[in-house]
């Protein structure tokens, strides 16, 4: 524009003129109008115009010189016509450049250090640091979409499940080399190994476990076979028992306690039970009820309540009937058995508390989890054998299976005898991690891992989820090649030991206890991501429940054309939440992040519609038997894992405020009292009332509340404020862990989903003997029945920690509300 008035001022120079236009500010009554006035020129003076968008002003006052001919009408007139031609082609430009600038606002094609995010979400807070260009929602969404949809997941998930990777092993040795390889090439801030050395059993191949009839003498007969001496259950107790066979269902506490009920006692005998779901440490397969949905690990461990009604020993085999019997699927070998740790607990057993990081010497004590009797997988071929000779009543309905063509019986049956020669060892096993910092919050952690360690090929159990946290290292870092830097650090972990009890993920927990619970945000497990392709659930923390509802809708479903995900969910329960969450099993990782360090969690599964995955902890668990199952949908299963965890992340990450619902704790606690007011009565017979956990529960919604309206309500530029409440907020789950018993007593202090007599399902447990007591006499004491000072210890504990939640909530002392 400046050449283009340098070249008028020219011409206006070189050519007679007896005239011009001026544009000048008028004032008086007529300020801030421009009047246009005609001017006399003088040929050949100087031209010194000052241009601005409100004035062309001429360099000569009006009569300053004498008035020259007019000698060229057609130069004059094109004088006249020159100042509109600049202005005319100034608004031509002005609005072309609005006009582009409105068009391409929201297509950036690189982002830098900073990303401002829209959500679609009304609650969703952008990022406000706007020193460097902007991105919007759908921008990064396209980007992360982009360079994921480069990969190469079905690949990498046969790759993975071809290499042996049991932990400690070789193989698994040389695995891990090439793991820290392939994320040291990627765009990381930092990549690193940290080694435990812990205690695994494995199966003694000079001396292999062992099951034989044994007749009335006490003889021992014919031995059966167990078609692979490589099965076996990993912390199982060492030794040889001898008994008869009882059919005891799934061992779970009721049906052992209906076993009893039909004239069968457990005491002294070897049980047969069914597989559960997903390990023999804790079973899935009765639909939780409301009340359980907190609550993982109400049914127990098979051989922990065997061990607790006197049985001897175990015998665990896969029921044909508990799995899908869909003939184009594939389905499990009837003479495979399934493999499983018995340690009701998770991290090396051997250790308990501590983390097993050099060998460094500890008390020799073990966990209370181990079990004192023996287990032993067994195939349903040689379960069918054994189910032949039970005599006695028939078994319930529910109870029944499909090996014999006649109704199967409780027994008992003839006398067998186990033997177990597992042995121990001290094994290094490797966790790798990788890095990427941060921008504002560098020491707030955002983590996602899976387990890498597999006892077979592990397709579905570990190669699933390593091929998906590959390849989101890899996106992530294609994404900050390109600009991205997250406002929170995202933390990448291949985990080991997983096969034990998430041995690698505990151990690390223990060790860097003290820092965590105040950096760590938000864990993301990749564990049995992909076991089926009809239902979807979402195991978790109430923290997370909100978040995942909004990227559900974002997520295209890999079965269903033309939906979302939560689209799909509500097309057949409108209650999204009733259909897709379930409680963090103890035996995922995700589990110990949450019970443990109070670090909210999630772990994601596609599974079979109500049917579990047949190969699961098996020689058979098979790239090729999981394509089957998931008949050739395999690769946009695990795409649709890899999109729903990597938007996940990026809101953790790059949100300004977090975004975890810390209200929804409020409901929990509400759902609760509802089965605390069904033992109101019976409590106020003896005098005792349930008054201080409604106040401490009141206080925990006034305390959400308040906080929320202060968000609400504040500067969004303050930064300050802004990791004030972020603190505030990722600390909501450490605030349920017990202040008032021991980590190494138990360590697993969360009220609502841990263990032990301070959580909120003990104290319900107790209650319910209130309905069994035999005396029924107010301040009546039992070893098995309802005990008054066991349950105001219960009460103390529950509410304390509710109300120190609470008053963690509030923020600052001076703040703190109560009406206690």
């Amino acid at each position: 524009m400046e050449r283009l008035w340098g070249l008028f001022q020219r011409a206006q120079q070189l050519s007679p003129r007896s005239s011009q236009t001026v544009y000048q500010r008028v004032e008086g009554p007529r300020k801030g109008h421009l009047e246009e006035e005609e001017e006399d020129g003088e040929e050949g003076a100087e031209t010194l115009a000052h241009f601005c968008p409100m004035e062309l002003r001429g360099p000569e006052p009006l009569g300053s010189r004498p008035r020259q001919p007019n000698l060229i009408p057609w130069a004059a007139a094109g004088r006249r016509a020159a100042p509109y031609l600049v202005l005319t082609a100034l608004l031509i430009f002005t609005g072309a450049f609005l006009l582009g600038y409105v068009a391409f606002r929201g297509s950036c094609q690189a982002c830098g250090d900073s990303v401002l995010v829209v959500s679609e979400d009304v609650n969703y807070e952008p990022d406000l640091d706007f020193h460097q260009g902007r991105l919007y929602w759908s921008d990064l969404q396209a980007m992360f979409l982009q360079f994921l949809g480069e990969g190469r997941l079905e690949d990498t998930i046969r790759q993975t499940s071809l290499r042996e990777r049991v932990a400690g092993s070789a193989g698994m040795a040389a695995l891990t080399q090439d793991i820290r390889a392939a994320l040291s090439r990627q765009k990381l801030d930092h990549v690193w190994t940290d080694t435990h050395y812990v205690g695994l059993q494995f199966p003694d191949p000079a001396h292999p476990n062992t099951l034989h009839w044994v007749d009335e003498a006490g003889k021992v007969g014919e031995q059966l076979p167990l078609e692979d001496p490589d099965v076996y259950c990993p912390y199982s107790a060492i030794g040889n028992v001898t008994g008869e066979l009882v059919y005891a269902h799934y061992g779970r506490p009721e049906d052992l306690q209906d076993l009893r009920a039909r004239g069968v006692d457990p005491v002294g005998r070897l049980l047969l039970v069914r597989v559960g779901v997903i390990s023999f440490a804790q079973k899935h397969f009765r639909r939780p009820r409301q009340e359980d949905r907190l609550r993982p690990g109400i049914q127990g461990n098979t051989v922990t309540n065997a061990q607790d009604f006197g049985a001897q020993g175990v015998l665990i085999y896969p029921e044909p009937a508990d799995f899908s019997q869909d003939p184009p699927k594939p389905s499990l070998s009837s003479q495979q058995a399934v493999y499983g740790h018995v340690h009701l607990g998770t991290g090396d057993p051997y250790t308990p508390g501590f983390p097993s990081f050099n060998q460094t010497q500890f008390p020799p004590v073990a966990s209370s989890g181990l079990p004192s009797i023996p287990a032993q997988p067994i195939s349903a071929d040689i379960a069918s054998r054994l189910l032949r000779k039970l005599k006695g009543p028939v078994a319930p309905q529910e109870w029944q299976g499909s090996l014999l063509g006649s109704p199967y019986h409780l027994g008992p049956g003839p006398r067998l005898r186990l033997v177990v020669n597992n042995h121990r060892t001290s094994t290094p096993i490797n966790n790798i991690f990788g890095c990427i910092e941060g921008r504002s919050e560098p020491d707030h952690y955002v983590v996602i891992g899976a387990q890498r360690d597999a006892w077979g090929p592990g397709a579905a159990k570990s190669a699933v989820g390593t091929a998906i946290l590959l390849e989101l290292v890899r996106t992530f870092s294609s994404m900050v090649s390109n600009g991205f830097r997250p406002r929170r650090s995202l933390l990448f972990i291949s985990w080991d030991g997983g096969d034990f009890g998430s041995v690698g993920s505990t151990e690390w927990l223990e060790g860097y206890l003290s820092v965590l619970h105040l950096k760590a945000v938000v864990y993301v497990s990749l564990d049995n991501a992909v076991l089926g392709d009809d239902k979807f659930h979402a195991k978790t923390s109430p923290l997370l429940t909100s978040l995942i509802e909004s990227v559900l809708k974002q997520v295209d479903s890999p079965n269903h054309s033309g939906q979302t995900l939560y689209e799909q969910v509500v097309f057949t329960n409108p209650s999204w939440d009733a259909e897709v969450i379930r409680p963090l099993p103890m035996d995922s990782s995700a589990y110990s992040f949450t019970a443990f360090v109070g670090v909210p969690a999630v772990e994601f599964s596609f599974m079979e519609d109500d049917q579990a995955y047949p190969f699961l902890h098996t020689k058979e668990d098979t790239y090729e038997n999981l394509h089957k199952v998931l008949q050739g949908r395999l690769p946009a299963v695990a795409q649709a894992v890899a999109q729903l965890a990597g938007q996940l992340l990026i809101r953790l990450s790059h949100d300004r405020l977090l975004p975890l619902d810390f209200g929804r704790y409020g409901d929990v606690v509400l759902r609760h009292i509802g089965n605390l007011n069904e033992f109101s009565g019976d409590l106020k017979a003896r005098g005792l009332t349930l008054q201080w956990v409604y106040s401490a529960r009141g206080d925990y919604i006034r305390a959400a509340e308040k906080l929320r309206q202060e968000i609400y309500s504040s500067e969004e530029r303050d930064e300050r404020l802004t990791r004030m409440y972020n603190v505030r907020i990722m600390r909501v789950e450490f605030y349920f862990l017990s202040q008032y018993v021991s980590p190494a007593d138990s360590p697993f202090r969360h009220i609502f989903m841990g263990r032990g007599d301070h959580t909120l399902g003990a104290l319900l447990d107790h209650l319910r003997l209130l309905r069994s007591n035999s005396s029924g006499t107010p301040g009546a004491t039992s070893s098995t029945g309802f005990q008054e000072s066991r349950f105001r210890r219960q009460l103390a504990l529950l509410t304390w920690t509710l109300q120190g939640a609470a008053n963690a909530l509030s923020g600052d002392v001076w703040n703190i509300d109560n009406n206690f």
